[in-house]
């Protein structure tokens, strides 16, 4: 009887070491990088004017009958009343979270708001307001994070990643991989100068982006460049757009520049060209290839000027400034390769070059012969360049440091106007 008894309390002990050894083996715990949300709802109802907004993390640039728009990256856009280049005037900032990209057709600004586009009145700068929203029309995307720790499930249906928070996760371990490692999110990134000074942007006309922008207008058409597609949006109505198609021109599309005939995308890979005669049906023309980087483009009558960096998504290993022959836009012919440090934008106005060399800085080159460009007539080596917008005689520079204008009327003597600080 003893041994019988003995024989169960064994039985049952084993048992209980089973379930607390399963137990034990079916949980882990990790650091990882997890999501902090804003919900939809309280996206869709964000914008709106603020005072006191410090530059801080300045992001692309576009301007507008005097009028400056910086982006803070993520956060909103400030506005300068640039009248007076050497001294602009500080206007407004209004919250856009999410925001990364923007366009302007009349007095009515397209940005992007993590999944949607809002729709801004600017006809009055003290007063902009949101007058359209076109939800989800963007795919979802998440901020940057660093790549020292894996970063946590994103539950989508919660609202919107504006960041993360490390914290220590601990989850069941059954027959699958970890949540980390099933989400692969999607990081989320001329015009004649001096007018009559005015209240508000007017009612006509496009404004002006630098050479790495991804949203566009033509005639009546809206156009999104997204990774790896290109939505064609109908404007004829300003305030309620209606989704014309979207078409598919690549992988990893970068930048997108517009002439009055066609349209020239810049992916990691090459070039590639659309003719949009037609804006709502843009037909493609050709793919120039390149080595992997990084790609802006823009274009001067019948040449293309391309500059290939390193970066950390582009996987690239090339530093550069390409000119390309488009004079038979069908058979693009690179003309010559010139070594740089790490392009990013780039602009062009007569005779003169301005390519934003990353931590090099800024140089302008004498482009008369594309050829044989030589040195730089002039270069700013102590700022990290980003973007460019010729205007006239006067050029609005972006980078780390904030915004930067000066005045190259006098090839022989370009001179800084203005300096719009970042505050740290």
């Amino acid at each position: 009887m003893k041994a019988s008894i003995f024989l169960k309390l064994l039985a049952i002990i084993c048992v209980a070491m089973v379930f607390y050894t399963c137990e034990d083996s079916t949980y882990r715990e990790y650091k990882a990088y997890t999501p902090v949300y804003m919900s939809f709802n309280d996206l869709r109802s964000a914008v709106k004017s603020e005072q006191n907004i410090d530059l801080q993390n300045p992001g692309k640039i576009y301007f507008k009958d005097n009028y400056l728009f910086i982006i803070e990256e993520l956060k909103g856009f400030h506005v300068y009343d640039n009248s007076d280049p050497a001294s602009p005037v500080k206007k407004n900032f209004i919250k856009v979270p999410g925001i990364i990209d923007m366009t302007i057709s009349g007095n009515i600004m397209y940005a992007d708001s993590y999944v949607d586009i809002v729709i801004l009145d600017l006809q009055n700068i003290a007063n902009i307001n949101e007058v359209g929203r076109m939800k989800d029309i963007i795919p979802y995307t998440v901020p940057k994070y660093n790549n020292d720790y894996p970063i946590g499930r994103v539950d989508e249906e919660k609202g919107v990643v504006t960041g993360w928070e490390l914290r220590t996760i601990r989850e069941r371990v059954d027959y699958q991989p970890p949540d980390y490692l099933l989400y692969t999110p999607r990081i989320a990134g001329d015009a004649t100068f001096f007018n009559s000074i005015s209240s508000g942007v007017g009612g006509g006309g496009i404004g002006v982006g630098g050479s790495m922008a991804r949203f566009g207008i033509k005639d009546n058409v809206l156009y999104l460049l997204g990774k790896n597609s290109l939505k064609i949006i109908d404007i004829k109505s300003q305030k309620n757009p209606v989704v014309l198609n979207e078409i598919y021109p690549g992988v990893n599309l970068e930048t997108m520049f517009l002439t009055s005939y066609y349209m020239f995308l810049g992916t990691t890979t090459g070039m590639i060209i659309y003719d949009v005669t037609v804006a709502s049906n843009p037909k493609s023309k050709v793919v120039f290839n390149h080595a992997k980087s990084c790609d802006p483009v823009i274009v001067d009558d019948t040449l293309a000027y391309v500059t290939l960096r390193t970066g950390n998504t582009c996987n690239g290993n090339v530093n550069c400034l390409d000119v390309v022959n488009i004079k038979d836009i069908t058979k693009p012919v690179r003309l010559v390769t010139y070594p740089m440090t790490n392009p990013h934008g780039l602009g062009k106005s007569g005779k003169l070059l301005f390519i934003c060399d990353g931590s090099a800085g800024l140089k302008i080159y004498d482009a008369t012969n594309p050829k044989s460009l030589g040195d730089a007539i002039k270069t700013y080596p102590g700022i990290n360049a980003y973007d460019v917008i010729p205007l006239g005689s006067v050029l609005v520079m972006i980078g780390d440091d904030g915004l930067f204008q000066y005045d190259y009327s006098n090839i022989q003597n370009i001179t800084l106007k203005s300096k719009i600080g970042v505050v740290k």
